[in-house]
Parts: C-alpha cells; structure tokens; sequence
C-alpha cells in the first residue's frame, strides 16, 4: 500500500484558467496479481519502476479499464480475476477518485459476482458517484485516457483493425457517446453475418438490422472523420524532437462523406448493404462500413508510409499523435487526458526522452509511466511522483539526484 501527501487541492489551474483532470486515488481489489493495492498521489506525473513482472503494468490496465472498452490488455473479464494456486476466480474491482471541473467524482468498475460461472454471460458493473450506470459511455463523461504499449509498436505495420481501435480511443477523448456508436454498429454488424450465414428468411429483420448499421455506422465514421482532420493539423503544429505524423482515414464512407451530406451517406450505405446481401452470405461479415477504413499514417518529413519507417520511427510517430491528441483535448475540453506509457521511455533517446518529459509538463497532464530503470526518469526530479513497485505492493521511492 501507497500513501503519498497530496499537493494542495484536488482542483487545480494553471495561469490561464485551464483545468486539470487527474487521479488522486486509485483502489485494485482481487485484480491479476493484486489482491488489493491502493494508491493515492497527487496531480504531478506518477512514474512507476520495478522489475519485469512486478505488476507495473496491471495498475496501468486497472486505470485503464475506468474508461469504456476492454482496457489495454483488451482481456476477458474472467482473465483479469486474481488466481490463486486453488485455480480459484475472484470478482475484480478498480475504483478511483477523479479530479476535473471543481470537484471530486467517484468511479467504480468491476466483474459482475452474480454472473460469475454456471455457464452465464460475463458483466462488467459500472459505478459513477455510487450510482449503477446502465452503459459504459457514463465512463468517458467522466475519464478520458490514451495508452500506449509494447504490444502496440506493431500498430502501423499490422492490420487495419488495431489503428481504427487506436483512432476509436482517441475519438473518445472529444465524443463520450462515441463508444455507445461503436459498439451498436459492431453488434448489428453480427448479428446481419449470422443471420445471412445461417439462411435465415427473416427479411424484415435483417433490414432492420441494416438501418441500425447505416445509423450508427455514419456516426462512428463522421466523429472518426472530424477527429482525423483535427489531429491532422494539429500533428503539422508539432515542435521539438517528435516527428511529424500525417494522417488520412481512408474508406469508402469515408469517400462519401466528401461531398454528401450523413443523411445521403446513410442511404448509400443502407443501399450498398440491401445489395451485398448474397455476397455477404459467402464471404461473411459486410462489404460495406466503417469495419472497413484504415487510419494511414506516414511521416511527413521523410514522406514515407509509416509502416515503412524503422521501429523507433514508428514508436516516436505513435507518441507524436498521443500529444497532439493531448494538447488537442485540452485546448477543446479544458484538459488534457490521462496518458498511460508502459514501457516506452526506455525505447527513446537522452533528447527524445527529454522532450517527452517536457511536453507532459507542459501539457500539465498526469501521466502515468513504467520502466524497469529508475534512472532513465531522473531528469523529471519532483516534478514527477516516483514508486516503486516490487512483491505485489507500491512504495514512495526517494528521487535520486
């Protein structure tokens, strides 16, 4: 367990009247390797070090699970359960105390105990200031989050599913209902394959199902749009040792929505979808949606695609669009997001890390960071709280000189 003083009120400013979202306390019960772990910090960036396998990396999942989605593992509710050797599963919980807006927000996640086993469908709980929440979206009214880990650095070489994941994180940080949209499409969108996989002559339902994906699916693509093209510019205003990152959504409704209105976009996609019914039988899925677009990113100095460029390119590209989309939000929504980095300073140089580590303070963001090396965080001194996390538990570190 962690006690850490708390610096001043939780609401803070800067000069200009900007706010600041971010944790001041954060609670793991039965979590992976935690069996319970609370920590309580304050607005300053938190850096958290030990060795491989100490749970560094659980604590950053657990925060990241206070925002809609699967978190950044992307795991099962029943994975996240702390096991013991019994093989028994425990329902996990993660609560915390969030700071935005002039007051102090409760937020509570968790595996639903009474749909545990017996064959039943898993439930996520969601709380938000001791209320039951009936969807996910009451997360991101609250928390707004981006991550970035080891897992990804393949994201720009790999397939297009992971970067519109990506692209979706960030599209949540200016739009709470976005996640609402997303899933509605994706849940219409299979229930469309199954039926015409299974031959069903249910026509009726099957158009009503694709009107669900022309509705929610021009939303999702209209909100991917808009944030693409305000990232897109705000990636060109870049400065110091990031590169810069170009960005374009590329997609046949994507193409559409150039020069038709979302009304005439939800025609043509309903229409497309009504046509593709016989291909769709054969191949599965939908020709047709959003499922179908792909954020390409290149490298605007070199003017080469990003999947191109070196591993290190591509880590200082994705990094680059996380504090764009940062300063984004925070110029839109009057702070910016929590940011999650597992594991990625230790990949960038002396100057880069620097850099970094100038651009979260600048931000005025509470970043959350990982390393195995304590050293490598040294330059932030006590603008920045250090832990150490070591046999399941987080202590205070002294910051080395």
């Amino acid at each position: 367990m962690l006690a850490v003083a708390q610096n001043g009120s939780p609401f803070v400013t800067d000069e200009a009247g900007s706010e600041r979202l971010w944790l001041r306390r954060v609670v793991l019960t039965q979590f992976r390797s935690y069996e319970r772990a609370e920590i309580t910090v304050d607005e300053r960036p938190v850096v958290l070090t030990g060795v491989n396998g100490a749970g560094k990396t659980n604590l950053l999942e657990a925060i990241s699970l206070m925002t809609p989605g699967r978190g950044l593992r992307g795991g099962a509710l029943s994975e996240i359960s702390r096991i013991v050797p019994e093989g028994t599963l425990f329902a996990w919980a993660v609560a915390a105390e969030v700071c935005a807006e002039e007051e102090i927000r409760e937020v509570g996640t968790g595996r639903d105990p009474l749909a545990m086993g017996a064959g039943g469908r898993e439930r996520r709980l969601i709380k938000v200031d001791g209320e039951v929440c009936k969807s996910q979206q009451a997360l991101a009214e609250v928390l707004s989050a981006v991550w970035l880990t080891p897992q990804m650095d393949s994201l720009l070489r790999d397939s297009a599913g992971g970067r519109r994941r990506f692209l979706d994180r960030l599209v949540l940080g200016f739009d709470p209902e976005h996640a609402a949209n997303t899933n509605a499409y994706e849940h219409a969108l299979r229930e469309r394959a199954r039926l015409l996989k299974g031959g069903s002559r249910d026509l009726t339902w099957i158009s009503t199902l694709e009107d669900r994906m022309a509705r929610y699916g021009i939303a999702v693509s209209v909100a991917r749009r808009e944030i693409t093209e305000k990232l897109q510019h705000a990636c060109a205003e870049t400065q110091g040792d990031f590169p810069v990152a170009g960005l374009v959504l590329q997609g046949a409704v994507e193409e559409w929505l150039e020069d038709k209105p979302a009304l005439i976009a939800e025609e043509e996609l309903r229409r497309c979808l009504y046509e593709s019914r016989s291909q769709d039988t054969l191949t599965g899925g939908a020709s047709w949606g959003p499922h179908k677009s792909d954020l390409l990113v290149h490298h605007t100095e070199k003017g080469m695609p990003a999947g191109l460029c070196s591993t290190g390119e591509q880590k200082a590209l994705l990094l680059s669009i996380v504090l764009a989309h940062a300063r984004l939000v925070m110029l839109e929504r009057g702070a910016a997001p929590l940011l999650l980095l597992d594991e990625v300073v230790a990949h960038l140089d002396e100057k880069r890390r620097n850099s970094l580590f100038d651009e979260i303070l600048n931000l005025r963001c509470q970043a959350w960071m990982t390393g195995t090396d304590a050293d490598v965080f040294a330059a932030m001194g006590d603008k920045a709280q250090h832990l150490s996390v070591k046999d399941r538990a987080v202590f205070s570190t002294a910051i080395r000189n």
